[in-house]
């Protein structure tokens, strides 16, 4: 738990995979994660990732989704912001390891990363998140069970880099947006199981 007396320099806004797997480089500069930090923007399953076979991930979103609570990974006193924004972008384009770093893009289309700031969220003084525009239509929980579905046929599937165990992680995590209920139950009224790791096991044996 964070002390409130202390304010914090620097840290990284987790709203979905980037909580449970936030990527060799920044988690070595983890000092401390708060924990129920409210997204200042909604957020829903608004992308289809080509990394998860496809798979519908959460991005933050200008209409509909929800703020949902998330985590803020406090980073270590020495790291710079330009070092914060370096390593999260590196994280969000799968360039971890790399020597690459960010530079604000210019023009900004609906596949470009760009690493927003959000100074005194959750008492620290500079929170980074990323921002990435949607890139499918229409945003109903069944195009997302379909393209979840999808994406466990895929060899995302197997390495469980699928959308249903995507779906099933945010939800352990506490991470619910407006959609989340139906898109549930659109997977598991399609498998006709009764709950998401029945679905994966069932659609990953096929």
């Amino acid at each position: 738990m964070q002390d409130r007396q202390t304010r914090h320099a620097i840290g990284v806004l987790a709203y979905g995979s980037l909580i449970g797997d936030p990527g060799q480089e920044l988690a070595a500069v983890t000092q401390l994660i708060i924990d129920n930090v409210p997204t200042p923007f909604g957020i829903e399953y608004a992308r289809s990732s080509r990394g998860r076979g496809g798979a519908p991930t959460l991005i933050p979103v200008d209409t509909g989704g929800a703020s949902v609570r998330g985590k803020v990974l406090v980073l270590d006193e020495e790291v710079t912001p330009a070092a914060a924004r370096d390593m999260l972008w590196r994280r969000e384009t799968n360039r971890v390891g790399s020597e690459k770093g960010y530079v604000p893009p210019s023009p900004i289309t609906p596949n470009t990363v760009v690493v927003t700031e959000h100074p005194g969220l959750a008492d620290v003084e500079l929170v980074l998140a990323t921002k990435i525009g949607a890139n499918f239509a229409p945003l109903t929980a069944q195009k997302l069970a379909d393209l979840a579905i999808e994406s466990v046929r895929t060899d995302a599937g197997p390495r469980r880099r699928d959308g249903i165990s995507y779906l099933h992680n945010n939800i352990a995590a506490g991470i619910i947006t407006p959609l989340t209920a139906d898109y549930e139950a659109a997977i598991l009224q399609h498998t006709g199981t009764t709950s998401l790791r029945d679905a994966w096991r069932t659609l990953v044996s096929l």
